[in-house]
């Protein structure tokens, strides 16, 4: 059996990278969308346009529009000089926010009274507007603590001292790019397997594998196994690619990693499988495989947390492989997290490889039959 399997595999990856252009589709998208994503995907704010409306023009103001200013989160594009100009700026998308300084900001300070300072946010996107609300209350508090202690005031009854495990420079990057590395996997892979017996459909020559001594199983492991050999190699890639050019911490076990990705990409193949074994030519397939990436990325946890979902939600994400993976190559990378740590992830996805592998096999009989 393993030696007609044997001679399938051979002749599906001698298919595969025989073929220059095949060879660069490969090697070359992956890591192009590896740096378009890992330079591009950013949860961080920076250099976000913001007018200034001084009302008050004091020396304690200036201070304060120094420090908007010299921070790397905001650049102050305008200095305005009426609030007729806040809502026509801010429509335009001219800036994103505009920091209000009240005429009673600098006599408010010397009698130990809050200080009225608003920020007028763009709220189109909630989640940029809550970011920039939350980097300019950071400033606004340090201009206070500030003031306290040159003016002679009293310090505020609690301060907040934030430290960060794990990402101690809360680098979105170090959350996005390990998160990468599953993504490209799954793509790669999916590509891969869900056009391997389309492919053969296409150009007539599945039914003289039908013809030949191999057998339906044959047939299954000599076009799953190249898929599962490409999907690890691909994930090595990009893995080598994340600690060495992006310099992403891997602080956990390789071979927790490669286990976690073996895992994956044996569910992955199986879905590919049954995607393949129910396509006809390579343009269904490719509409396939398209279709189940999208779900099974908005439901993995990749951007959004799962937890922010409807319950119902939540549930159909069990049965979604890359939630799992998620959880373990960020944890590997970042935590330093081992097997016994992540079982609870591993677990899940054997079970949803044995179901597809299972379930691509049925499909694949019902087809040949």
């Amino acid at each position: 059996m393993w030696r007609r399997v044997r001679a399938l595999l051979v002749k599906e990856l001698l298919a595969v990278l025989s073929d220059p252009r095949s060879r660069w589709l490969l090697i070359g998208p992956p890591l192009i969308q590896l740096m378009v994503f890992g330079y591009a995907a950013s949860f961080d704010l920076n250099h976000v346009p913001i007018a200034i409306y001084d009302q008050d023009r004091s020396e304690a103001a200036r201070q304060l529009v120094a420090r908007f200013a010299g921070s790397p989160t905001f650049t102050v594009e305008s200095q305005l000089s009426s609030s007729a100009e806040i809502d026509r700026l801010i429509d335009s998308r001219r800036v994103e926010a505009v920091v209000v300084i009240d005429r009673r900001f600098t006599r408010d300070l010397y009698r130990r009274v809050p200080a009225p300072v608003q920020v007028i946010v763009d709220g189109r996107n909630s989640n940029t507007g809550l970011l920039i609300e939350g980097y300019a209350g950071g400033i606004l508090a340090g201009f206070g603590r500030a003031w306290s202690r040159s003016h002679g005031g009293r310090p505020p009854p609690a301060v907040l001292d934030a430290r960060a495990l794990y990402n101690q420079t809360l680098d979105s990057h170090w959350f996005i790019i390990p998160g990468i590395v599953a993504l490209l996997t799954q793509v790669e892979t999916l590509l891969v397997v869900g056009l391997s017996v389309a492919r053969e459909r296409e150009l007539g020559t599945f039914d003289q594998l039908l013809v030949t001594p191999l057998r339906q199983i044959d047939i299954l492991l000599g076009k799953g196994l190249p898929g599962l050999l490409v999907g690890l190699a691909e994930a090595s890639l990009i893995i080598a690619a994340t600690v060495l050019w992006f310099h992403v911490p891997l602080r956990g076990s390789l071979a927790t990693l490669y286990l976690g990705l073996l895992l994956f990409v044996l569910a992955v193949t199986g879905i590919g499988l049954a995607i393949s074994a129910l396509s006809a030519t390579q343009q269904q397939a490719l509409l396939g495989a398209f279709l189940f990436m999208v779900p099974s990325i908005i439901l993995s946890g990749f951007a959004t947390p799962i937890a922010n979902m409807p319950m119902w939600v939540q549930e159909l994400t069990l049965v979604n492989p890359m939630r799992y993976i998620l959880v373990i190559v960020r944890g590997v990378f970042l935590r330093g997290s081992g097997a016994g740590e992540l079982l609870s992830q591993l677990w899940p996805m054997a079970l949803i490889g044995i179901a597809t592998l299972a379930a691509a096999g049925w499909l694949f009989r019902k087809r040949v039959t």
